[in-house]
């Protein structure tokens, strides 16, 4: 085996621990693909096993309903501090950026099965907690609500 060979097998940089097995583990899907073996959002995980994958399912569902709840929640009271609100408001901003970022990350797998449990996960997020479905004043007066919004934070916008 020549040379060249000899690094295309065991890797350009001259590292011969991995081979053809490193250069695998690294390819990246670039179309939607159904499998539980993957990578989702962390080096390794879920793996081959078919309990981590649902494992990983049921993460990123709940990151996305976690997502919708910080979307529409109002925890802060109307009489509070304008200080500590905007400082309170600022990170559940954060919050809500770096997690719909990681629900975002994990679609990016292009698994179909990861796609499928984001979506649901917004749209049961939204049903609980955008929706009229469970708001407590089945009949809201008219006109805008007395704080003027319905959320502590604005709407995210894609």
């Amino acid at each position: 085996m020549d040379g060249m060979d000899h690094d295309h097998m065991h890797g350009m940089d001259g590292n011969h621990g991995g081979g053809m097995h490193d250069m695998h583990r690294m390819m990246m899907h670039m179309t939607f693909y159904w499998s539980k073996n993957g990578e989702i959002l962390f080096s390794g995980w879920p793996g081959t096993r078919t309990g981590m994958y649902v494992l990983s399912l049921i993460f990123v569902f709940a990151l996305a309903v976690v997502v919708e709840w910080l979307s529409h929640c109002k925890l802060i009271k109307s009489e509070s501090n304008d200080v500590s609100a905007g400082v309170v408001q600022t990170l559940m901003h954060g919050l809500r950026m770096g997690l719909a970022y990681m629900v975002m990350l994990a679609v990016m797998s292009f698994n179909v099965g990861v796609f499928l449990v984001a979506v649901a996960g917004h749209t049961v997020g939204f049903l609980l907690f955008g929706s009229r479905v469970f708001k407590r004043n089945s009949s809201p007066p008219p006109g805008p609500p007395p704080s003027g919004k319905t959320s502590d934070l604005p709407s995210m916008s894609c």
